[in-house]
């Protein structure tokens, strides 16, 4: 497992609070988190409720990405992407990164996962490989409209973000899969 912060070569940005019914920040992922597109039994692929305040000044949409920096891939896992989140939204429902992005405030879109579908996919570490972290972000942006096509990838979606990130609020679960 990677002991380093995915962010932390990022430029310093504010901190604000993200809160979830359904994550705790350092716990274990529920059951709904993991994926059932990937086997596992109980996984059911369904997104965090999310909260989020505190937002600095001058902040005008916000994106959240989830990211596994220890999947076996050499360039981690983005299990979940969503861009151009209206300023006026601190809040997404459960459930809210279906395959219709149905939960999704008008104007938010949803980028390809790295499974290559543009909606919430859960935890699926493979089995034995040990726990996983899951970074789930929301980031306060200086842009109403971050300028990304719709069928970018969440890493280009966070390279197109790097100079216009105000503040960024982390929570991080777990999840492993026993062998």
């Amino acid at each position: 497992m990677s002991v380093n912060n995915p962010f932390a070569r990022l430029p310093e940005v504010a901190a604000f609070t993200v809160t979830s019914t359904t994550v705790a920040d350092g716990a274990a992922l529920p059951a709904a988190q993991y994926s059932g597109m990937f086997g596992v039994p109980e996984g059911k692929d369904v997104s965090p409720q999310l909260s989020w305040h505190g937002a600095p000044e001058g902040t005008r949409s916000y994106a959240v990405t989830v990211y596994d920096p220890d999947a076996p891939t050499g360039s981690g896992f983005w299990h979940w992407a969503v861009a151009d989140i209206p300023a006026g939204v601190t809040a997404l429902s459960e459930g809210a990164g279906d395959d219709t992005g149905s939960g999704l405030p008008a104007g938010a879109f949803q980028l390809r996962n790295d499974a290559g579908a543009a909606r919430f996919v859960g935890a699926a570490p493979p089995a034995g490989h040990g726990p996983h972290r899951y970074f789930v972000v929301v980031h306060a942006l200086d842009v109403a409209n971050i300028g990304v096509a719709a069928d970018a990838t969440p890493a280009v979606l966070g390279f197109t973000m790097f100079g216009h990130t105000l503040g960024r609020a982390v929570l991080v679960a777990t999840g492993e899969t026993p062998a």
